[in-house]
């Protein structure tokens, strides 16, 4: 019997250090996607385009970290992104504060960005964040840019179509 537990002493540890390593990838995953805020409110806010928007995606005002992203689904009446984040209850953020989805740079991730209003009172658990922006279709930018919609240039216009050309000015 002992040298059977001398021979499995091996996979004993193994299969510990696997349990472990699960149980703090749980926790790590539950304090990402917000569901480890303890103190933390439930706030929805819908938006018209959600793209690079996730759980566990981070909540900032002022470029700092109040909270982050717990769910989000399809609202079933006006076909918008509803999504659900949880905020530190310590910060007071106004009742009328604005909601929009941001990017940190062309190849950054996108985060709610949340812009403080004017009211005394604060959002509290289950408020709704009316005044939002959605996110910005940065490929279609790019794309329009690329393809040069919009204005037509001076380079761009066929030849003649246009006054002050040596051949069409009078000499004095």
């Amino acid at each position: 019997m002992r040298s059977l537990a001398r021979e499995h002493i091996f996979e004993a540890i193994v299969g510990l250090l696997v349990v472990l390593l699960a149980v703090w990838f749980v926790f790590f995953a539950l304090r990402q996607t917000g569901g480890g805020m303890r103190d933390s409110i439930a706030v929805k806010a819908l938006f018209p385009a959600a793209n690079g928007i996730a759980a566990g995606t981070d909540v900032r005002i002022a470029g700092l970290k109040v909270g982050s992203v717990s769910g989000q689904r399809l609202d079933p009446q006006s076909y918008q992104a509803e999504v659900t984040f949880a905020l530190d209850r310590d910060v007071a953020i106004p009742s009328d504060s604005s909601a929009a989805i941001t990017s940190e740079g062309l190849l950054g991730g996108a985060y709610i960005a949340l812009l403080p209003g004017g009211s005394p009172t604060p959002l509290k658990d289950g408020d709704t964040i009316l005044d939002t922006q959605g996110s910005m279709d940065m490929m279609g930018l790019i794309g329009s840019f690329m393809n040069k919609s919009g204005s037509e240039s001076e380079a761009d216009k066929p030849a003649g179509s246009g006054l002050g050309t040596m051949e069409e000015t009078p000499a004095r």
